[in-house]
């Protein structure tokens, strides 16, 4: 994997009604305007990330499934994550751990 720099800059030309805004909003927050800026970009290349991440889990699941016959119901996902709700409430003890089962 190649090194990647500490800072690198970068040229960035904002409509003025646009920049007043975000000058607004990061003395609102405290922030100096680069900072702010730095913050709201990474913020919101976040959720992307988080997508690709899902969606990359979510067919190495399938592919293990497929591979093996093997994988967890709907229904018993569903009762899993009730039970640990009603744990993490203090109201029950931990849920037993869900157990593949075929599948098809």
């Amino acid at each position: 994997m190649p090194t990647v720099p500490a800072n690198v800059p970068t040229s960035l030309i904002l409509p003025g009604e646009l920049k007043l805004q975000l000058e607004e909003d990061a003395k609102q927050m405290g922030m100096s305007l680069h900072a702010f800026m730095v913050s709201t970009l990474a913020d919101a290349a976040q959720p992307k990330r988080l997508r690709q991440t899902f969606a990359q889990d979510s067919a190495d699941a399938l592919a293990v499934m497929n591979s093996t016959g093997t994988g967890h119901a709907l229904d018993d996902v569903r009762l899993y994550f009730s039970e640990l709700k009603e744990h993490r409430l203090g109201q029950s003890a931990p849920p037993a751990p869900l157990q593949p089962r075929k599948m098809g």
